[in-house]
């Protein structure tokens, strides 16, 4: 089974509560606040595993949760850390963020690791909060929470060289030659519907990886047949060895073809067109071939311009010129880079790429609901749910820090006044003007 595709949800482990504890020791009077701070949560890292080849292991586990750190404890002492989730992916996988669509990492080297999802911090304890004025407050944080989301991981086939051409064009039969690959092989289209991989020894102690990808149609820029499927691997490979039935056994006229799977390649991915390309004229020991391969030449110098296009002729059957196309595509391979760089394969020119802010300014907006003013803030409520709302002590110092941001300022030039109702995320309070709000 050959699995491409995957869609997971993660979530970084939530961080351990502080608490409020004070020393409660003989001889020692007064002891001061000795609440520890909570262990910070577990992150979920992405480390790629040379030893994978699918992502047939996202079918079966979808979610992927990191533990939460422990709670603070007594003595000042701080709750352990929980240890990060390791999640073991391919070589050759983009992660894509659900939501907006934005590349997070592109994967591609053995112990490349990214954080996808962070753990929350630790809430402090009390003895965190000790000052001149309050040296035994009763005020502790609650633990952040983990970050989560939904990716989308794309399995894009790591080869050094790709076989494209239409359905039946020999792609397969060339692989088995030349590599010890068994595709599966029949006399009818769409034999192949997931890449083969296949390891060539040219024979002077050179050798590269080839994948026979599934054979492409007209139209498959937009999706028809298995359009993307197959398209997302040719952007991998570094060099394309383009399959041409050049006996025109399928009733299709060689050039023809040949122009229909460029156009392809260049509607989906612009660079493509760029890439280095050989053309295996395949099926020569067939009747008609050499006065097709004459035809198709001169078709394309007409069109071909500036570029030139290295031809070999080949017949999969009778192993004819194949020797020939193993050392052209290692020639070609030495002059190209070890593997197409992220901007090569993906337009990034409207995506953004995800990245952590540990310090964000916080931001927020009021406005009236009918009878209730609302604070909107994403800021703001990661604040709340880190404040613990069963303390007076905690809940008058996020009424200071709300005061100290202009929040109550903004309410009161809105028309907020004694009494009024207050909502910040999911929690509603009364609003003092001039005082503290009351939960």
């Amino acid at each position: 089974m050959f699995v491409d595709k995957a869609k997971i949800f993660v979530k970084g482990g939530d961080g351990g509560n502080g608490i409020v504890s004070y020393r409660r020791e003989l001889y020692v009077p007064d002891g001061g606040p000795a609440g520890g701070d909570g262990g910070r949560g577990g992150n979920v890292i992405f480390r790629v595993d040379e030893g994978l080849r699918t992502l047939v292991d996202f079918r079966y586990q979808k979610h992927f949760k990191a533990k939460p750190g422990e709670r603070g404890k007594v003595k000042g002492m701080h709750g352990a850390g929980a240890e990060d989730m390791i999640v073991r992916i391919p070589p050759g996988t983009v992660i894509v963020d659900d939501d907006s669509q934005a590349i997070i990492a592109d994967m591609t080297r053995h112990g490349q690791e990214v954080i996808i999802a962070r753990g929350g911090r630790g809430g402090r304890g009390n003895m965190r909060f000790a000052t001149a004025n309050n040296p035994a407050p009763d005020i502790s944080e609650n633990g952040e929470e983990g970050q989560e989301r939904w990716v989308v991981l794309e399995l894009k086939v790591m080869a050094d060289v790709g076989l494209v051409g239409f359905p039946s064009v020999g792609k397969s039969t060339l692989l088995s030659v030349v590599s010890g690959a068994k595709p599966k092989i029949g006399a009818y289209h769409f034999t192949t519907i997931t890449p083969n991989l296949g390891v060539v020894d040219v024979g002077d102690d050179r050798n590269f990886v080839m994948a026979d990808l599934p054979g492409l149609i007209e139209g498959a820029s937009e999706g028809v047949g298995l359009g993307h499927e197959f398209l997302r691997h040719v952007e991998r490979t570094r060099v394309i060895i383009h399959v041409i039935d050049m006996a025109a056994t399928e009733g299709r006229d060689p050039f023809d073809d040949w122009v229909k799977i460029n156009t392809e390649l260049k509607q989906y991915n612009e660079k493509l067109s760029e890439r280095p390309q050989i053309i295996a004229a395949n099926k020569m020991d067939m009747p008609g071939a050499d006065e097709q391969l004459e035809l198709f030449k001169q078709q394309l110098a007409e069109v071909a311009g500036d570029r030139q296009y290295d031809i070999i002729p080949m017949s999969s059957l009778t192993r004819q010129g194949v020797q020939d196309l193993l050392y052209k595509a290692a020639d070609v391979l030495e002059t190209v880079p070890d593997q197409p760089s992220l901007e090569d394969v993906s337009d990034l020119a409207e995506r953004k790429v995800y990245k952590f802010e540990k310090n964000e300014e916080i931001t927020f907006r009021v406005f009236r609901e009918d009878e209730i003013f609302v604070v909107e803030s994403e800021g703001i409520e990661r604040l709340m749910r880190r404040t613990n709302l069963n303390s007076y002590d905690a809940i008058m110092r996020f009424a200071r820090i709300l005061r100290n941001l202009g929040v109550d300022a903004a309410l009161r030039k809105i028309g907020a006044k004694d009494g009024d109702t207050c909502r910040i995320g999911n929690y509603t309070f009364e609003f003092f003007e001039g005082s503290d709000y009351q939960y």
